[in-house]
């Protein structure tokens, strides 16, 4: 008791998250494990009702539930709370009351049946619980889908209980019916109960047949007539008749999807219904509804086990498989007929026994009214709607045989004919969503479908031979069926019939809680709004008043002493199965706890990072979660440092650890690899290890693999890559040239490879060495003023690199050759021989160099011819283009030395008096050329 004290006091000062689980838990103990506690604690749980909190005041509904079911004869205390929150502002609120208003009013029936006598409070309770039912009937017109849904759920739970079973219905644990409910029971009368539920049913009929129902209503609704039908099969004929209706006139405010899912609905309430026995004398409207709806063709047929003549009538007129397969069994069938037989027995026995009524010759000579409805007509209790009913279902049966008579070809096309000008122009949207052809078109079945369809309409308009009654019906029953009929064709819509049943509930409702009840003395006041102060109250301790705070170093170590023992724990929570668990507590405290507990998490996963790896990339995903704002930091937790600076430090220590050793090499890749996010200062790091020419090799082909999968941070990744292209030491600038060139053949880098390549390039026209080609990244930790050998060469190994590939990059070195000074020109002119042999003697891109070359490039392109003709003798377009360009440019005959051997002798006689007067090394250059031991 002392426990549920200290609930309810948290609950009262605790938030809206956590005073739910409290109240959960006083509900576990005063209902379930106790409930002698139960009328002790009711007042102070049911005063929560009115908390601001939509959760709270569901949990009170769902609390008044489990009570009455416990305790039934608390519903004088708890009733006219839960009709208070019957009017809830909350939506959700009021559908957890309509939902718990099922199950009430079950036990509120069950609790009047078992008492011996009715007390005041007792009829006090019943009256509140009608203005309950009143409310939710009242509901079924709400705007919201979900409490329509609701309340038809609990109108379907309302003719359940308030009907009579028969020996067909369905039969479901602990059912309750008006045969549970004595006779002597004054203010709940059987009669009464039975004509509300039938009026409530007809409610739900016309709700199902709106035109402006919603979809998820409108199978809500189907399941609960069909499930009425199988309880009660004196439904049975209305509720086949109302899913006749649905089928030809679905609402038009239904999507294509929403019709198909209807029709599938339809189909598989249909099959259900088929399957009950009592359902036989409506075989032949089933069976054409479901050929309509396309059941399907399958070739499980029980045509050759049908041994009852009923079963055999009507496998007459089916033909499908799947249709066959759902009617009931023969034995079934059997058994129904031999009661129905004993029953229409005793009935005639007993008959002449019986005070007389005047029943319609119409009435009784109908084949298809059941023993129980003729039961009903001749009991003198029989009220006026029902016989009104009959005698309307009479006119419609009349009407059907009569279009069926008439119903043949000529008629047919004439009626069809008479309707063309009516159709419109286009076939409209609804009607192309819903149509579905007729697989028995044409069947007697479905000429008697269609006259049934027919016979309604025209009942309802008040046409058709039946408009007239018989005139055996006496003139009251006349008046009431004109009456009725005249009413039904007044009606512009739905919506008119659905308001029409719904008052007459009311009435029907209303009229139970007759004014002697609401007279009575006895008023029920709502538990719990006048609180009372908690019994046996305990002041709750408050540790800041009972203890005094620790020191900050006996707080740090004790702390560090929990995380090194779960640290420590790593066996015994692998052999507890639960190390997922505990990484996910570990990695959790790392990233919201201080600086001391991460550095003790960070030294245990240094220690080992070969098999706790793993753990590292949890924490880290766990920082980047924080920092990226998916988790939030407890408001208890303060941290201090900012979520990003955390992250930072963590995956640069983690890549610390695996850059010592190259061991570790493939766990600093799976570092960088599945890292969330590279930070600037983890990059810096990893180019440092490029730097190292043991280790060049892996940290270069890591960035190479983080250019292409690292999208976002692409370019990064690969301007780290490319200064490494112009480094001083040969096996790191051999290794970075290698992975650009090979991302540079991928194709989609190229255009950037090549501007950073020209850029470099570019250096050459500067009169001394940029501040960009030193540093001790790059190797030159001095820098120098003036062009030398390796600084030159350093802006060209890229760019060279790149030649072979894209040849046309030759005119922007002779561009740039032409601004350059003699000493940066001398060292291109050395080191073209490679890439002008890997280019070739029969390369576009050469030939067109010679036929444009540049003004002050002569030199160059002197030099790429030479190497172009040293070990092989020229082509003719070479030759001709020299030839082209010595006699329009180039005045000097030393250009023509490359190209003597293939010239023609005239060309070179005249050039031989020239040539001999050069330097005698150049003579004998010519000499041999001629003589073609050039190549010695």
């Amino acid at each position: 008791m002392f426990q549920i004290v200290d609930w309810l006091n948290q609950a009262t000062l605790a938030t809206d998250s956590t005073k739910t689980d409290l109240l959960r838990k006083v509900q576990e103990v005063i209902i379930n494990k106790d409930d002698s506690l139960l009328d002790n604690f009711l007042d102070e749980v049911l005063g929560f009702q009115n908390d601001r909190n939509q959760d709270v005041r569901k949990f009170i509904v769902g609390f008044i539930e489990e009570a009455i079911k416990k305790d039934p004869d608390l519903l004088p205390k708890v009733i006219t709370n839960l009709l208070m929150l019957l009017d809830d502002q909350s939506v959700q609120v009021q559908k957890r009351v309509i939902q718990a208003a099922t199950n009430v009013y079950r036990s509120a029936l069950g609790w009047l049946s078992r008492a011996r006598s009715v007390s005041e409070e007792m009829e006090a309770a019943w009256n509140v619980m009608a203005r309950i039912k009143v409310n939710i009937v009242n509901l079924v017109d709400s705007d919201n889908d979900g409490i329509r849904t609701h309340a038809v759920k609990f109108l379907e739970c309302v003719v359940l209980l308030q009907t009579y079973p028969t020996a067909d219905s369905m039969r479901r644990d602990n059912d309750f019916s008006l045969e549970d409910i004595p006779l002597t029971l004054k203010i709940a009368r059987r009669r009464k109960l039975e004509e509300e539920a039938t009026m409530v049913f007809e409610l739900l009929v016309k709700f199902h047949g709106s035109q402006h129902v919603s979809s998820v209503n409108l199978m809500t609704c189907m399941g609960s007539l069909t499930l009425i039908a199988k309880m009660r099969p004196q439904f049975m004929g209305r509720v086949i008749a109302a899913m006749e209706t649905l089928h030809t006139n679905l609402p038009p405010t239904l999507s294509k999807s929403q019709v198909s899912s209807v029709r599938k609905h339809l189909k598989m309430q249909l099959l259900n219904l088929l399957k009950h026995a009592a359902s036989i004398d409506y075989h032949n409207n089933i069976t054409t509804l479901l050929t309509d709806l396309g059941a399907t063709h399958q070739e499980n047929q029980r045509a050759e086990e049908l041994n009852c003549p009923v079963l055999r009538r009507v496998s007459k007129h089916v033909d499908n498989p799947q249709v066959m397969k759902s009617l009931p069994k023969t034995e079934e069938v059997r058994r129904r007929q031999k009661r129905l037989a004993a029953e229409n027995a005793v009935i005639h026995a007993v008959a002449p026994k019986r005070a007389r009524v005047e029943i319609p010759e119409e009435v009784m000579e109908d084949d298809n009214t059941s023993t129980e409805d003729s039961m009903s007509l001749s009991s003198p209790s029989m009220i006026l709607p029902d016989r009104t009913k009959r005698q309307t279902d009479l006119v419609i049966d009349l009407t059907e045989q009569f279009i069926v008579e008439r119903l043949n070809p000529e008629l047919t096309t004439q009626l069809v004919m008479m309707s063309m000008p009516k159709l419109p122009d286009t076939m409209p949207p609804h009607f192309s969503a819903m149509y579905t052809p007729i697989a028995a078109a044409g069947t007697h079945g479905q000429i008697k479908h269609v006259a049934r369809l027919m016979a309604t309409q025209l009942s309802a308009a008040g046409l058709g031979p039946s408009g007239r009654p018989s005139k055996k019906l006496t003139s009251t029953t006349k008046v009431t069926i004109l009456n009725f009929v005249m009413e039904m064709s007044s009606m512009d819509d739905e919506d008119d019939q659905v308001a029409s049943t719904k008052s007459s509930v009311l009435n029907v409702v209303s009229g139970m809680m007759d004014d002697d009840s609401l007279a009575t003395k006895t008023t029920l006041l709502p538990a719990g709004t006048s609180v009372k102060p908690v019994k046996q109250r305990i002041k709750t301790l408050k540790l800041s008043e009972i203890t005094r705070p620790l020191d900050v170093e006996t707080t740090d170590r004790m702390l560090t002493g929990s995380i090194h023992r779960i640290l420590r724990a790593e066996r015994e929570a692998a052999f507890g199965g639960v190390s997922s668990i505990r990484h996910k507590m570990i990695t959790t405290i790392a990233s919201t706890f201080n600086k001391l507990v991460r550095e003790e998490v960070l030294v245990y996963l240094l220690e080992d990072l070969k098999t706790r790896l793993d753990l590292g990339l949890a924490w880290l995903y766990e920082e980047y979660s924080y920092m990226q704002g998916f988790n939030r930091v407890p408001s208890f937790l303060k941290k201090d440092q900012s979520p990003d600076s955390g992250y930072n430090k963590l995956l640069c220590s983690l890549a610390q650890g695996l850059t010592d050793s190259k061991d570790k090499d493939f766990l600093l890749k799976r570092l960088y690899l599945e890292a969330p996010l590279i930070t600037e200062e983890a990059t810096d790091l990893l180019k440092h290890m490029c730097g190292d020419d043991s280790r060049a090799s892996m940290g270069l082909s890591l960035l190479q693999d983080l250019v292409i999968r690292r999208p976002p941070r692409q370019l990064t990744f690969l301007n780290a890559l490319l200064e490494h292209t112009a480094h001083e030491h040969l096996e790191v600038r051999s290794k970075a040239i290698q992975c650009v060139v090979e991302l540079y053949d991928r194709g989609d880098l190229r255009s950037i490879i090549e501007e950073y390549a020209i850029f470099y390039l570019s250096f050459l026209r500067l009169p001394q060495p940029p501040v960009l080609l030193f540093g001790p990244d790059r190797g030159r930790p001095n820098k120098s003023d003036s062009w030398s050998e390796d600084i030159v060469k350093a802006c060209l190994y890229l760019y060279l690199a790149l030649l072979p590939n894209n040849e046309s990059l030759i005119h922007e070195l002779a561009r740039v050759y032409v601004q350059t000074v003699a000493d940066v020109k001398r060292i291109i002119l050395r080191l073209l021989e490679q890439p002008v042999r890997g280019m070739g003697m029969d390369s576009p891109q050469l030939l067109t160099l010679v036929e444009e070359c540049p003004k002050g490039a002569e030199t160059l392109v002197t030099r790429v011819i030479h190497i172009l003709t040293e070990k092989c003798p020229p082509s003719a377009q070479l030759v001709a283009q020299v030839r082209d360009l010595y006699q329009t440019r180039v005045s000097d005959v030393r250009f023509l030395i490359p190209v003597l051997n293939g010239l023609t002798k005239k060309e070179v006689i005249a050039a031989l008096p020239k040539l001999i007067k050069l330097n005698p090394v150049v003579v004998k250059e010519v000499f041999n050329r001629l003589l073609g031991s050039h190549s010695n």
